[in-house]
């Protein structure tokens, strides 16, 4: 039993040593000793090859899947063009009852896959990328495929997850011991500094943690002490990809538990703006607190993500309009991530905090890229919602993603009522015709007139 014990405790000295001197370290001094991009390059080349493998076999098969996985039906061939309603011969055929069940079941489909829900629901991927729940068009192809699959289950399960978790472990003890001990130092340029470092360190613990490869674009652009960054958001991750390359004063509500703590140990050490519940609700409170952050220019610029939830890496959602307010310079920065390594989208109505981490650090890795752009600053003439559309637009064109007005909040909330009378509107112009044309004679009327 004491041999048992001994081997135990060697393990764990092992395993501790590899962890601090050949991971925690270099990442604390932002040193790489290229392993990740050796990981990276080989899952590369795996991923290509069952790439080719999955087309091969379905080829075999005969049974290639439909683009996103709808087939064509063949009473919608028989229907092209709404069978050209308009016309009296039904495009040469007669009514049949089975036309109205076409109209219920696009009805249907434009309600489930409207522009909104779409963005709050993991992207289905071109090809599978051996995780299980990334492609749902899947089906088996060759024992080769099954046997690399397997493999790659006892690889992420057996030792990238209690890798990933003993160094976020680390970082997360690291933040909040560091910034409480930088927090009984009196104001000055020691202490800012101390801080900076303490967050840094903390946040390149934690994208190890994630197996991160991050490439930064346009560093020359980096948002600036005393204004706004503002970036469009795929997940909580997102503030450690960012705060990996620089320090941000972050925005957000009070949370208690262990976010609590982390928190309060947070804002000793560096002007946070934490919100309680109810002043959330307050925008004039929100934004004077924001604004009154920018007026001094020796802090932190603030990160803020205006779309006020997550979206799913393919899209820009509405910003709100609350930061464009306080008149300071907003950097904008765009990030995307390469879904093939990794779904990093929050799914927040399905998964909670912990499952998203989970299924995070199950996957192979988080490979983003970021971008920085120009600062931008309110003109003449245009107001907050238009600054707020612009910065969107731009962020929406660097990272390839599309430009949405919809409200992200549509996620939780209720269809507005303008936006009902807006629909309403439309279709009521189809059927009478635009307001103040003259309504069309019917054949019955023509005939009484003459």
């Amino acid at each position: 039993m004491e041999d048992l014990w001994c081997v135990a405790v060697g393990v764990f000295q092992l395993w501790m040593f590899m962890v601090v001197f050949l991971i925690t370290l270099p990442a604390m001094f932002n040193v790489s000793l290229g392993v990740t991009g050796v990981y990276i390059q080989i899952l590369v080349k795996i991923l290509e090859w069952a790439t080719i493998r999955i087309r091969r076999g379905q080829q075999e098969q005969h049974t290639v899947p439909p683009p996103n996985g709808k087939s064509v039906s063949p009473c919608e061939k028989h229907m092209a063009g709404l069978r050209m309603m308009i016309s009296p011969s039904l495009a040469g055929g007669d009514f049949a009852l089975s036309d109205a069940f076409y109209f219920y079941k696009k009805g249907l489909e434009s309600i489930v896959d409207d522009e909104v829900t779409q963005r709050f629901s993991s992207e289905e991927l071109a090809s599978w990328n051996l995780l299980t729940r990334t492609n749902q068009n899947f089906h088996y192809i060759s024992l080769r495929l099954t046997i690399i699959w397997g493999l790659g289950v006892f690889v992420r399960y057996c030792i990238l997850l209690p890798l990933r978790v003993t160094l976020a472990v680390i970082g997360i003890s690291w933040l909040v011991i560091g910034t409480t001990l930088v927090g009984f130092l009196s104001d000055s340029s020691v202490k800012n500094w101390l801080s900076e470092l303490v967050h840094l360190t903390c946040y390149r613990i934690c994208a190890r943690a994630l197996s991160a490869t991050i490439r930064y674009h346009n560093r020359e652009n980096k948002p600036r002490k005393g204004g706004i960054c503002v970036a469009n958001h795929t997940a909580p991750i997102d503030v450690v990809i960012l705060a990996n390359d620089g320090c941000y004063a972050m925005v957000g509500q009070v949370h208690g538990g262990l976010m609590g703590v982390i928190q309060r140990s947070m804002v000793r050490s560096c002007p946070h703006v934490w919100f309680e519940r109810s002043e959330m609700k307050d925008r004039h409170t929100v934004t004077s607190r924001l604004r009154a952050h920018v007026a001094a220019k020796t802090k932190l610029p603030i990160l803020i993500f205006p779309e006020g939830t997550c979206i799913n890496n393919t899209s820009v959602m509405m910003f709100k309009k609350g930061s464009f307010e306080v008149g300071a310079t907003i950097s904008p920065v765009a990030i995307k991530y390469d879904p093939r390594f990794g779904d990093a989208f929050w799914n927040s109505s399905k998964y909670n905090i912990v499952s998203y981490l989970l299924r995070t650090m199950t996957s192979w890795a988080v490979v983003v890229n970021v971008w920085y752009l120009p600062p931008m600053s309110l003109q003449d003439g245009e107001d907050a919602a238009q600054f707020a559309n612009k910065v969107k637009s731009a962020i929406a064109r660097q990272g390839g993603l599309l430009d949405l007005a919809w409200d992200g909040g549509l996620k939780r909330g209720k269809v507005k009522d303008t936006l009902r009378e807006e629909q309403q509107r439309m279709y009521s112009s189809i059927v009478l015709g635009p307001i103040g044309t003259d309504v069309p004679q019917t054949c019955g009327e023509k005939a009484s007139e003459q």
